[in-house]
């Protein structure tokens, strides 16, 4: 067995000597007869270990779990069981199977069981890695009589020397014995804290790690020949459950397994099925009488319940139980979720100030004015026939809601901020690194960026493999570009194809759209005729918002299969390409029938008599006579609340039950009869088994970061977007906690420092929002055109006659053949004169429906406004982030502060280094003197002494 060369020179005593063996079960301090008490009825033993929380000895805590699949012979049990001689009669108890590295002998005549090939090579790769892992300084325990059949638990333990050795290795930064007071506010600032204090504390969370700290430990990466710089008062929780489970698993990632020429860690053991899963154990359970008191507990009282949705988070005890990277995303989503609210409050203000003017309104009081008696030209043709203006009047009146002048000032505000939140988001990540000894992390990051991945060395592997069947060559392989071109090649077309995908079904969903508007328009109610526009568009955004759900699902699937084949050599580059393609794909997804209704509709739609056909019979869709504004308000209404509602919150609460209900079902298929096995107490490492494993964060991240574009990109169209964004927050924060507390495996903590090219992408957001808020103010709503008419045609400089200016005229006798309405007497009158919406001449003019001079003016009108708007909020969000500082002015100085004060821990350790050794030459110095001052026959017959006085420096 290959040893693993970085612990070959552990001392004896640290090798073998952990292992729970039938043969070594003294090592661990039981003799024969204890252990038989053990494990006997009369005395429970998964309570002495907590079930599962520590070893069988009830002092070494369980850091990590490695569960496998075994096979079972026919006959019954494999366990391997032990018998005591040494009573009258032969008693047999379970007992936990042996570790590699201990012979097994079967006793009392049982055969060993048949296993396949597959099975005996997973089980010699599980004895090299686990004997390796012992090498290493890990103390293991197995576990094979569970509840659940078939499963084997293998409980690992990291002890007080492996902890010190991997915190060194790691640069774990550790509370050291020193402690400094934190600047403390004074004056006028210090009453203003202590009153919002005061006032918030209703909605503090009751936890230890929430309380303002006027103290602060001075942290220092750990060193073992530094150990009398930290506190060890309490070594059992000076490493805590998150730190060893971290440590430990960096040990399974190196440790090596060479079997049959493989070279991997517990990533590659797992992808190839030797072990079914590893995780850390959660504390303990977080329901029911009796329980003790634990972190999880706790979190899932304060944090993980909706009786608590009005609290702050706890984020540093989230961070003390799940890792830097787990509290990093729930304090960014607690920070855009409070962000909201300002953004909520305007919102409404605005939507207000639409509902309380919609009377005052002069455009839609001369479109429902039917006094006005304007007729306009048919949908369709044949089958649609003339309609009056006055028909349209709810939808007038609707788009006034969203598109009045205040629009454009919330567009303003959404852009500066979304400026200031990124800048308020980067200084409280900056609190946090401060707060969790996170500064100067760069190092760390770049050593965990360089482990390769278990399906890269399984590639290169391969590649060596076959290089060295070929040319005999065994150096060192990795995978080139030319490995790699097939798998670039399969993304570039399966991207392209799932954009044109998207591109396809929306078309399809316009064929309904224009379609179905026929239909309804040859319906002989006049109410029938009236709702069509709301009825076509409404049901369209339901197709959608279903094909958008599917495909998410889809696309997000197909993301992480072109990633795994392009096989990344990090898990950092996989998380990042990985991240890439399923926002390209999810952000084209949600977005294109956005952007059709925005941007496209009503724009290549010709002019009666020449109309544009997308088939033979089907014409281009056209604006309500008040503008797109009010059905792209309804497309992103209805797309931005069927996905949260749906999406985010019932498949997050329903897909993980449901898997939790098959998964419960297929175990209790599985289960014995056995009525001792049945009444047992689950042990922790079961009871976690059974839970979902975790995913990771990106589904958390993809998620908020597109309703962030809903809240940002198209704000100008729908006010409402950060109110009913900031509802779901509130939900999702306590639904998402819910889920990390009860419902998923303990992830392994992820030391970081900031949330990743997920910032990039929020900065990537916000100035795209500027720019596509722009074009919608400017083409989708009538801002533009109002102004335009305001100031350049108005008589009498109001908006009287605004509608009749927007509509161009159209003789029906220049209908094509075949396109003029088969009922032209509908309305009751025969009609010669329609109109229709757009700046083009009249049919009595020379230029007889060309496009207009005001059509240009309104035009340069809109561009104008898009550059000065563009500009204007760009330089305003830049100005934003230039004026607010990235670090607090007091975190910057704490920092410094702390640099101060370990340089000053040193030099005193230094001077009292030096002090002790000036005290000891003093000391010989004065011994040599009084030695000097003795007779000769006295210094001959005391030569020891002075032999001992010139030894002293020595011994020193």
């Amino acid at each position: 067995m290959r040893v693993n060369k970085k612990y070959s020179c552990l001392p004896a005593e640290e090798k073998g000597i952990h292992i729970i063996n039938i043969r070594a079960i003294e090592d661990i301090g039981y003799d024969q007869h204890e252990s038989t008490l053990l494990n006997s009825l009369s005395k429970n033993p998964d309570a002495d270990c907590k079930y599962g929380l520590y070893f069988r000895d009830g002092k070494r805590k369980v850091d990590y779990i490695l569960v496998y699949h075994y096979k079972k012979s026919s006959a019954g049990k494999t366990l391997t069981r032990r018998v005591h001689h040494n009573d009258s009669s032969a008693r047999s108890t379970k007992q936990n199977q042996p570790l590699p590295g201990k012979g097994v002998q079967l006793e009392m005549g049982e055969s060993e069981p048949h296993v396949d090939y597959h099975e005996d090579d997973k089980r010699f790769r599980r004895e090299e890695y686990e004997g390796n892992l012992v090498e290493a300084g890990l103390e293991l325990e197995r576990d094979e009589d569970t509840k659940i059949h078939g499963i084997g638990f293998v409980k690992i333990h990291a002890p007080w020397n492996v902890l010190c050795r991997e915190a060194e290795f790691l640069k774990l930064k550790m509370p050291t014995k020193k402690m400094y007071q934190i600047n403390q506010t004074h004056g006028l600032l210090k009453k203003i804290n202590s009153v919002i204090q005061k006032i918030t504390e209703p909605i503090q969370p009751k936890v230890a790690e929430h309380k303002p700290q006027t103290v602060k430990r001075l942290s220092y990466p750990f060193s073992r020949e530094k150990q009398h710089l930290f506190d060890l008062s309490d070594r059992d929780s000076f490493f805590d459950s998150k730190t060893r489970s971290t440590i430990v698993y960096e040990i399974l990632k190196r440790t090596t397994c060479t079997k049959a020429k493989y070279s991997m860690g517990i990533t590659s053991l797992l992808a190839n099925g030797v072990y079914s899963a590893a995780y850390p154990l959660h504390d303990g359970d977080y329901e029911g009488e009796n329980v003790e008191p634990n972190d999880r507990k706790l979190l899932c009282e304060e944090w993980a319940s909706y009786g608590v949705f009005y609290k702050y988070q706890p984020i540093d005890l989230v961070r003390k139980y799940f890792g830097e990277k787990i509290g990093l995303y729930f304090a960014w989503l607690g920070v855009y979720t409070q962000m909201l609210i300002p953004a909520s409050i305007v919102g409404i203000i605005v939507f207000l100030y639409g509902c309380a003017t919609v009377d005052e309104n002069i455009p839609s009081m001369e479109m429902c004015d039917q006094r006005n008696n304007i007729t306009m030209c048919p949908l369709c043709d044949r089958t649609c026939s003339y309609w009056k203006m006055s028909s349209a009047c709810a939808t007038a009146r609707a788009s006034h809601l969203f598109d009045n002048p205040a629009t454009v000032f919330f567009s303003v505000f959404m852009a500066l901020w979304a400026a200031t939140f990124m800048e308020h988001w980067k200084r409280k990540q900056m609190r946090l690194n401060y707060r969790w000894d996170l500064t100067g992390f760069e190092e760390e990051e770049e050593a965990v960026k360089d482990h390769p991945r278990a399906e890269y060395e399984a590639k290169v592997l391969e590649k060596s493999l076959r290089k060295e069947h070929k040319h005999k060559e065994t150096d060192k392989e990795k995978l080139t570009w030319k490995d790699r071109f097939p798998a670039y090649l399969t993304n570039f077309v399966g991207i392209i194809f799932m954009v044109g995908l998207t591109f396809a079904i929306v078309f399809g969903v316009i064929i309904y759209r224009i379609s179905t508007a026929a239909a309804l328009a040859i319906s002989s109610t006049p109410s029938g005729r009236s709702s069509v526009r709301v009825t076509v568009t409404a049901t369209a955004v339901i197709i959608n918002l279903v094909v958008i759900i599917i495909l998410d699902e889809v696309y997000g699937c197909i993301a992480r299969w072109l990633t795994q084949i392009e096989v990344p050599k990090t898990d950092k580059n996989f998380e990042e390409r990985l991240i890439f393609k399923a926002f390209l794909l999810k952000f084209v997804n949600a977005y294109t029938p956005i952007f059709y209704v925005a941007f496209f509709k009503g724009r290549f739609v010709g002019r009666p008599g020449d109309y544009v056909y997308i088939f033979h019979s089907f014409r281009m869709e056209e604006c309500a006579p008040g503008g797109c504004l009010m059905e792209l308000c309804i497309q992103l209404s209805i797309i931005m609340l069927g996905k949260q509602l749906i999406q985010n919150n019932l498949f997050e609460i329903g897909i993980p039950k449901m898997k939790k209900f098959i998964r419960y079902m297929k175990l209790k298929r599985r289960r014995s009869l056995d009525h001792e096995e049945h009444m047992k107490k689950k042990q922790r490492y079961e009871v976690d088994y059974n839970l979902e494993p975790f995913a990771g964060l990106t589904p958390e991240y993809m998620e908020m970061i597109i309703q962030f574009g809903f809240v940002t990109l198209f704000v100008a169209s729908f006010p409402l977007a950060p109110l009913f964004a900031l509802l779901n927050n509130i939900i999702e924060i306590r639904l998402d906690a819910k889920k990390f507390v009860t419902e998923l495996r303990r992830p392994v903590a992820v030391r970081a420092k900031d949330i990743g090219i997920w910032y990039n992408i929020l900065r990537g957001i916000g100035k795209l929002a500027v720019i596509i808020n722009a074009f919608v103010i400017s083409f989708t709503s009538d801002f533009i055109p109002r102004l335009v008419y305001l100031y350049m045609y108005s008589e009498n400089g109001t908006m009287h006659g605004f509608v009749n200016h927007t509509l161009s005229s159209f003789n029906v006798s220049d209908f094509q053949a075949g396109t003029a309405p088969n009922d032209p007497m509908d309305l009751g009158y025969e009609v010669q004169i329609c109109r229709y919406k757009d700046y083009r001449e009249p049919p009595w003019s020379e230029n007889k429906y060309d496009i207009s001079k005001d059509f240009w003016a309104v035009l340069a009108a809109r561009l104008a406004f898009v550059i000065v708007f563009q500009n204007l909020v760009m330089f305003m969000s830049d100005f934003v982030d230039w004026i607010i500082p990235d670090i607090p002015k007091d975190i910057s100085q704490q920092i410094h502060k702390e640099k101060v004060l370990m340089v000053e821990v040193f030099m005193r350790e230094e001077q009292g280094k030096l002090q002790m050794l000036e005290t000891w030459k003093d000391k010989d110095k004065k011994k040599g003197e009084n030695c000097n001052n003795h007779s000769p026959r006295l210094s001959r017959s005391h030569s020891g002494s002075l032999s001992s006085c010139h030894s002293h420096p020595l011994d020193v």
